[in-house]
């Protein structure tokens, strides 16, 4: 969101359409935060994936699977504009390369600080890894609660999303599938 005032005109004009008052006291600041939750909410699309990174992957002979799990995450519906969240779990086995554990929840922020749908974000956080590391395989699960499900159309609260994206080893493998899903539905520590 470049244009901050322009923003901030939207915001003052939806009030005043759904027949609030945006110069009441209490709404009177409530455009200017909604620009900057926005500016938040979308920095996704002005990050760069190497700024991310930032020279943080190594090589290592490291043959075994690497897991990262309930690694939360908050993005937007694009249908609606409205959240959806829950956790991520990131599984991959390396390849003569492994990436500085941090910069996987960063990845993971990049796409989803963008309007999203969880099909989507799921694909582009397991199909980022492939392509930075190159490893055997890569297994990616989101579990998300969708607002959109819950406060409008079906009403129901206690749904959730779950949608996977297996590359490589984890695909083609039953068996090492079946290790990742086994480890990231374990109990935490």
């Amino acid at each position: 969101m470049k244009d901050h005032d322009k923003l901030r005109e939207i915001i003052h004009s939806l009030l005043e359409e759904v027949g609030e008052d945006p110069t009441r006291e209490g709404l009177l600041k409530t455009p200017s935060r909604v620009a900057r939750s926005w500016r938040f909410f979308s920095e996704g699309y002005g990050q760069n994936l190497d700024d991310i990174i930032n020279n943080a992957i190594f090589h290592e002979e490291a043959k075994d699977m690497v897991i990262i799990r309930d690694v939360e995450f908050f993005s937007l519906c694009e249908h609606h504009l409205l959240p959806f969240f829950g956790k991520t779990h990131v599984g991959y086995i390396p390849n003569g390369k492994v990436i500085g554990l941090s910069k996987v929840p960063r990845i993971i922020d990049m796409f989803s600080r963008r309007l999203q749908i969880q099909e989507r974000l799921t694909r582009q956080i397991a199909e980022t890894i492939q392509i930075v590391l190159d490893p055997i395989g890569v297994a990616v699960v989101m579990e998300g609660r969708h607002m959109c499900m819950q406060m409008r159309g079906v009403e129901k609260q206690n749904s959730l999303a779950t949608t996977s994206s297996m590359l490589g080893k984890f695909r083609e493998s039953d068996r090492t599938r079946s290790e990742f899903l086994a480890i990231i539905g374990r109990e935490s520590v």
